[in-house]
């Protein structure tokens, strides 16, 4: 019986480097990650006529190195390879997804699309919203204004619209609706590719209101009636609120007539820094003073 141990590693890849020179891949750490693709799947329940079709066969090998790595269960691999397959992701990209744990958490907003939506669209709808939505590539302190967060979603704008996912397209900020003469804006606007709908995205830098869902159900009106043509399905809402508790989302919900999925958000926090130096930190409002000050010395300097 062969024992797997470095020694036999070392000289299986030295014979294959041998065998086919000129060719790469051969290195004793891609001879051990063949060894251990080959012990993950080779009980995986498939028919042997249809081995092909396990979506590990139809990404890089550098991309499946990465689920062996990251990933210890078979069928999270496999989601993630045809995610892969799906959404054409890099290997960074993959990562990121992998890190972020994109697989516990699409298809978990709370909505009420099982309702309001036709069969053939709820489920696409349903796994096209997350919960929470990750923007890990914001810094913001723990009480933040819905300003600081939407500024900071377009700022890194490629960076949102891959954990919107698949299928979004950003349509604008601060959307203008006029209704009654009176001026209304939606936070973010996106139109879905596959759904075929508009897509109202609401901020809400706080815990969720139930009240919130009144305000969005009135722009999903407003759209259906104001930007919806003849070939686009109807209007889909997604609330993003800082924190939620998910009875109070559900009853806020249940008797809403309008697609809605409600949402919580994650950033990084600037309460991660050590209490001193948070302490140290100016305010806003020391900053203004302190510019004030330093503007009337330039001032006064100019003139002697």
């Amino acid at each position: 019986m062969v024992h797997w141990g470095t020694k036999v590693i070392e000289q299986l890849a030295n014979d294959l480097q041998s065998s086919f020179p000129g060719m790469g891949g051969f290195s004793k750490r891609n001879v051990f990650r063949m060894r251990a693709f080959y012990l993950a799947y080779q009980k995986v329940p498939q028919a042997v006529a249809q081995l092909d079709n396990l979506p590990i066969f139809n990404i890089p090998w550098g991309h499946n190195a990465i689920l062996l790595e990251k990933i210890k269960n078979n069928k999270e691999r496999l989601w993630y390879a045809q995610k892969t397959i799906e959404c054409g992701w890099s290997r960074t990209t993959l990562e990121i997804k992998i890190k972020t744990d994109l697989y516990n958490r699409e298809g978990k907003a709370i909505t009420n699309f099982s309702k309001t939506l036709p069969t053939s669209q709820t489920d696409i709808a349903q796994q096209a919203f997350k919960d929470p939505y990750i923007f890990d590539f914001l810094t913001l302190q723990e009480e933040h204004l819905e300003q600081d967060l939407e500024q900071g979603l377009i700022d890194h704008v490629q960076k949102l619209l891959l954990e919107m996912g698949k299928g979004f397209a950003l349509v604008g900020r601060q959307y203008h609706l006029e209704i009654d003469e009176e001026d209304y804006y939606i936070d973010l606007l996106f139109y879905h590719t596959k759904l075929k709908c508009y897509v109202v995205v609401e901020l809400k830098a706080r815990k969720f209101d139930p009240r919130d869902v009144g305000q969005l159900n009135f722009y999903l009106s407003a759209c259906d009636d104001l930007l919806r043509d003849e070939t686009d399905k109807s209007t889909i809402g997604l609330l993003l609120c800082k924190s939620k508790k998910n009875f109070t989302a559900e009853y806020a919900l249940r008797d809403i007539k309008k697609p809605i999925g409600i949402a919580e958000y994650e950033t990084e926090i600037i309460k991660n820094l050590p209490k001193e130096l948070k302490s140290s930190l100016p305010t806003i409002e020391e900053i203004e003073a302190e510019l004030e000050k330093t503007e009337i010395i330039n001032e006064l300097k100019s003139k002697f």
